[in-house]
């Protein structure tokens, strides 16, 4: 235990939490900063019995963090994990914007990180084919990749058989704009004055996506469960799906999406939801 800060685990690297920020340069941890530690420290809770499971499966586990920005996750996870249980393993950040791929090279070597830690100039689509990512992938991570960059990630898991997924959605619009423009064909039926209202479109569209992706999941095997990452007075961006590959009966979970796009009006959207084979004939 960190005898300044107690609440820093004591395998903590200070120099990393004061690279991201957490702590100030002479080491002090004020509210905010004690708030994201916080949160860091819920989140991890959640991946590392997830780690811990792959790696008994094998020494050399591969995590791809998708729309990683400065990679904060991926650095606590190598820091926390990687680097003492799983040193054979390696992170991968997945991220768009170049000057956060190159200050996040440039602090991996200055921790001594880069022997296990790689970080891409991909888009999430780019990345399902890129042959920069090994074909083998144990953990997928996308932790606020907003709108349709998620659902890129879910079809990267499973093209890759993950054995995990850990997703913090954001910023879904593509379900509300189809429900928007299917209103008044939808308001025929009584169901519609659920997002008849505008502000009811946007926040039951949300709703709605993420209720497709864990169907969309469960319909490839995989066991569901959702929860909130922290409390909603910090974050309403909030809702964490873990999926886990358990090779579980699909068919159930694919009638279940196709009749929920059919209820809704949303079978234009049938292509992405039902991207890849889901072998719901089990």
């Amino acid at each position: 235990m960190n005898a300044q800060h107690p609440e820093i685990r004591p395998e903590q690297s200070i120099e990393l939490l004061k690279q991201l920020h957490i702590l100030t340069r002479d080491g002090k941890l004020n509210q905010d900063s004690r708030r994201k530690l916080k949160q860091v420290y819920h989140l991890y809770q959640f991946i590392e019995p997830l780690l811990a499971e792959a790696l008994a499966a094998r020494p050399d586990i591969q995590l791809v963090d998708h729309g990683a920005g400065k990679s904060y996750l991926g650095f606590i996870l190598y820091d926390l994990f990687f680097k003492l249980h799983a040193p054979a393993g390696r992170i991968h950040g997945i991220e768009t914007r170049d000057e956060l791929v190159m200050s996040s090279r440039r602090l991996a070597d200055k921790l001594g990180f880069s022997g296990g830690m790689r970080f891409h100039k991909l888009t999430v689509a780019e990345s399902i084919g890129s042959d920069r990512l090994p074909e083998r992938i144990d953990v997928v991570t996308a932790l606020h990749a907003c709108n349709t960059a998620t659902d890129d990630a879910i079809r990267f898991a499973l093209e890759k058989r993950a054995g995990f997924i850990v997703l913090v959605p954001c910023c879904q619009a593509e379900v509300a704009a189809v429900l928007r423009k299917n209103k008044q064909q939808a308001l025929r039926d009584s169901l519609a004055e659920l997002w008849r209202h505008p502000i009811h479109t946007r926040e039951f569209g949300s709703h709605a996506t993420n209720v497709l992706r864990c169907l969309q999941l469960e319909s490839h095997g995989y066991q569901v469960s959702v929860t909130e990452l922290v409390g909603w007075e910090h974050s309403m961006k909030n809702e964490l799906i873990i999926a886990s590959y358990k090779d579980l009966p699909r068919r159930r979970a694919a009638e279940r999406l196709r009749a929920m796009l059919q209820t809704l009006g949303l079978e234009e959207l049938e292509g992405r939801f039902f991207a890849g084979d889901t072998g719901a004939g089990s």
